[in-house]
C-alpha cells in the first residue's frame, strides 16, 4: 500500500511541476491554483508513505527520480524543450541510483 501511495504522490508532484511550467510564472491563476494543490497532495502523500514504514533515502529517492525523469520527458514531449545526450546520459544514472537504492534496501 506504501508503493501505492508513493506512486500517487509522484503524480501530484509531475502535475504541480508541469502546471509551474504552464503557469507562465503564477500569470495564470488556474495553473498557479493547481501548482499549489499539486505540491500540498505530493506532500502529504509522501509523507503518508513514509507513516507506512517505507524507508526515507528510498522513498525520497524514487520520488525525486521517477519525477525528474517524468518532467524531462514531459519537456521533451510536450513542451518543446531540448534533449541532448547528456540529458539522456544524466536521466539513466538517475533511474539506475534508484534501482541501486532498492536493491540495496532492507528487507520488510
Amino acid at each position: 500500500m506504501a508503493w501505492l501511495i508513493l506512486a500517487g504522490a509522484i503524480i501530484a508532484e509531475i502535475a504541480a511541476t508541469t502546471a509551474l511550467k504552464l503557469s507562465d510564472g503564477f500569470a495564470h491563476k488556474g495553473w498557479a491554483a493547481l501548482v499549489v494543490a499539486g505540491y500540498a497532495a505530493a506532500f502529504i502523500l509522501l509523507a503518508q508513505a513514509l507513516k507506512l514504514q517505507l524507508e526515507v533515502g528510498t522513498a525520497y529517492a524514487v520520488w525525486a527520480g521517477a519525477g525528474t525523469a517524468a518532467i524531462a520527458a514531459i519537456g521533451v514531449l510536450f513542451l518543446g524543450e531540448t534533449i541532448s545526450l547528456a540529458k539522456i546520459a544524466g536521466i539513466a544514472l538517475i533511474i539506475g541510483g534508484v534501482v541501486v537504492l532498492n536493491l540495496a534496501g532492507s528487507p520488510h
